[in-house]
């Protein structure tokens, strides 16, 4: 049954004479329900003209509400290629972008004056084949699908346009403001400038610049590219370190990498070949120096897999994967690999300054001590101490004084220039600086307390205290 009344009949006419598609026409009617769009245009047309030309009198029924479709539209606001990151594992998603510089594939089609045929070609049968060919092609796994859809932001412009006429019927803009170059824009005319403008500028103005309804274009919008992505999926586990020479992450200088590879690659590399994913983004909490070991239960981490292709596994598969990390090097181990959501990451980073590390190290001393000179370490509880940021990653961390949490010391004595420390400390404690002093930037430090010149030799990360993620059975 037809979706318009007697009531939408002057409106329907309007737009139908300057040239606008039945679709649009529902659109401006107010039909809010997807059943009458879904019919092939032709039919469409064939059964407004009928009810165009219906006696006023004759009763014409609505359509109900159908439930709504699995499927859903999203308008990227000033993505050019529609793409946005899903949250959820298991997510398909396919990117639709249209442009109208192309001519019309169907000549004998009048091209809509507001959708510039996007409601016209776009909604046929053909079209949807073509889509479910290149999803079907894609090689993705997924058990859901997000359409999601680019439009050029002339279309606002052309909305408005039929709008004004619609709204004086039944009772190139000025703005230069709105159209400034941006960094990385190909066009100052994106959809967010084209939308502040249209609220920005005056009807009477408007008219002025835009013909009103807007004219009938020559070539239907085309379909620029159809790509396929499917949203990131998060893997999570604790690593262990055992190399005194392995950064966490690629170490690379002025373009040189200095060391040939790091923890972040050692475990992603096979992440990216299983997953068959493009790329990745590593987080972790907190990190290790290069010459630092990380040992105990280890530290978590999570990998972000970008537009992978593969994202259905067994716990069985996961656990090989993991011995397969661990057979590859003798630098490092992962435990409790596991496939985890977008939102548990914030876990890991939760109250981050108020969790706390255990480490391990190794002391040396310029003058000759005794046991006796290092037990009172031992009674010192929850010392509070100052510490500017080091000059060692002032390159990369603001300037700034910190304050951190010395919770416990235990020592133990090695011989008459050295000594064994173990801290429990707030995490985000600076341990080199608080043995050395870093030229007094960290207050109190070891050498202060012991009124000696303390370095450290030695530095293992013994346990990281956060609770996450949940670990596993072996």
């Amino acid at each position: 049954m037809f979706p318009l009344t007697v009531e939408n009949k002057h409106v329907a006419q309007l737009l139908l004479s300057t040239g606008t598609c039945p679709r649009c026409i529902f659109r401006f009617c107010g039909v809010d329900f997807h059943a009458p769009y879904k019919l092939p245009y032709k039919e469409l047309l064939r059964e407004l003209q009928k009810f165009l030309e219906a006696e006023e009198d004759e009763s014409v029924s609505e359509v109900p509400n159908p439930p709504p479709k699995k499927i859903r539209l999203q308008e990227p606001e000033d993505q050019i290629d529609g793409m946005d990151s899903l949250s959820q594992n298991g997510e398909g998603k396919l990117s639709v972008t249209e442009d109208g510089s192309s001519s019309s594939k169907n000549s004998n089609l009048n091209v809509c004056n507001v959708c510039l045929g996007i409601l016209q070609d776009f909604c046929e049968k053909e079209f949807i084949k073509k889509v479910c060919q290149k999803v079907e092609a894609s090689g993705f796994e997924f058990t859901n699908l997000v359409l999601s859809v680019s439009f050029p932001p002339q279309l606002s412009v052309r909305e408005h346009a039929a709008w004004l006429l619609v709204k004086q019927e039944m009772g190139r803009a000025i703005c230069p403001d709105c159209f400034k170059p941006a960094k990385n824009k190909q066009s100052v005319f994106t959809r967010m400038a084209v939308m502040k403008a249209l609220n920005k500028i005056k009807e009477e103005d408007f008219c002025k610049q835009f013909p009103c309804p807007p004219n009938s274009p020559k070539a239907v919008c085309t379909v620029l590219e159809i790509e396929c992505a499917h949203g990131a999926v998060f893997v999570a586990g604790r690593y262990n370190k055992y190399s005194r020479n392995l950064p966490q992450t690629p170490w690379i200088i002025d373009g040189e990498r200095k060391l040939e590879s790091s923890v972040e690659e050692l475990i992603s590399d096979h992440l990216l070949k299983v997953f068959k994913a493009e790329s990745f983004n590593f987080s972790s909490s907190g990190r290790e120096d290069v010459d630092v070991r990380t040992l105990g239960n280890g530290r978590p981490f999570a990998i972000e897999l970008v537009n992978p292709h593969r994202v259905h596994f067994t716990s069985q598969e996961i656990k090989e994967l993991q011995q397969k990390i661990n057979n590859s090097s003798n630098k490092i181990q992962v435990r409790d690999l596991q496939l985890v959501t977008r939102e548990a990451i914030g876990h890991m980073k939760e109250g981050e300054e108020e969790k706390t590390k255990t480490y391990s190290a190794l002391i040396w001393t310029n003058k000759a001590i005794q046991r006796k000179d290092i037990e009172f370490l031992d009674d010192i509880k929850d010392l509070n101490i100052d510490q500017k940021t080091p000059l060692r990653v002032l390159h990369r961390r603001p300037l700034a004084v910190r304050t951190r949490i010395i919770h416990s010391m235990e020592t133990r004595y090695v011989d008459e220039h050295h000594f064994r420390l173990y801290l429990k400390t707030q995490a985000g404690t600076y341990i080199k600086e608080f043995v050395h002093g870093d030229f007094g930037r960290t207050k109190p430090n070891i050498g202060s307390l012991m009124d000696v010149t303390a370095d450290i030799l030695e530095l293992d990360v013994e346990s990281v205290d956060v609770d996450w993620p949940p670990a596993l059975d072996d």
